[in-house]
């Protein structure tokens, strides 16, 4: 992805949060220039790569391939002292794919927030940890109710959808963009992510512009 696409791209997210009044944290207004004076007060930021994320999952075509997402709280795995929950927001274009995958560890919740129904694929893994043909255990809202192993869920604005642990799940915009938040335990990037088919999870960025902001892997050390 160009660097000034990843800026574009968060110009928008802006304004479509502005659209439904959803506010994000201060520490996303942070200009890319100020991050290499911010001193170790700031590290939870760092360390738990709150902020802003732009990926195309190394598809190389983030219309088609991509999600834009904002974590806003997380907690550390391994260490009894932090936050035991995670929370997002996300912006999922029309047609746009998050790639199917699941989590080993984490469960969560993804809540549609405003905009265009969400439509969610969902199969249950096998002991391969292929795609399972047995029913899907799908809760919605505190209701549970069994679908087709791929069947495509639609969640409307206000409602959400539970995904427990090795609960294959694809997700995009149906008819339009959707604001999407995510509640769940303490998310882990870097070691919870089992997508069905190999994929990057942060994207190479061609530098043809300055950054306005820090991507949430890309914060430097505190001095």
């Amino acid at each position: 992805m160009k660097r000034s696409e990843v800026n574009q791209y968060i110009r928008e997210f802006r304004e479509e949060l502005d659209k439904i009044s959803f506010k994000i944290p201060p520490f996303c207004d942070i200009k890319a220039s100020d991050w290499a004076k911010l001193g170790h007060e700031y590290d939870e930021i760092r360390e738990r790569m709150l902020g802003w994320d732009i990926t195309d999952f190394g598809s190389g075509d983030f219309e088609k391939v991509g999600l834009q997402l904002v974590t806003m709280r997380n907690g550390k795995i391994g260490d009894p002292n932090s936050k035991t929950y995670a929370e997002k927001i996300m912006l999922v274009r029309d047609g746009q794919v998050t790639p199917m995958h699941f989590h080993w560890n984490k469960m969560e919740d993804i809540i549609n927030r405003g905009g265009a129904d969400l439509a969610v694929q969902v199969y249950m893994a096998d002991e391969n940890e292929g795609l399972s043909d047995e029913p899907v255990p799908v809760t919605m809202d505190g209701i549970t109710k069994y679908y087709p192993a791929g069947s495509i869920v639609k969640v409307k604005p206000g409602e959400s959808i539970t995904m427990q642990r090795y609960l294959y799940h694809s997700f995009w915009g149906d008819g339009g963009t959707a604001i999407v938040g995510e509640v769940s335990m303490v998310n882990d990037d870097a070691n919870d992510n089992r997508f069905y088919e190999p994929c990057g999870r942060f994207s190479a960025i061609d530098e043809d512009e300055a950054p306005e902001y820090l991507l949430c892997n890309e914060y430097p050390a505190a001095e």
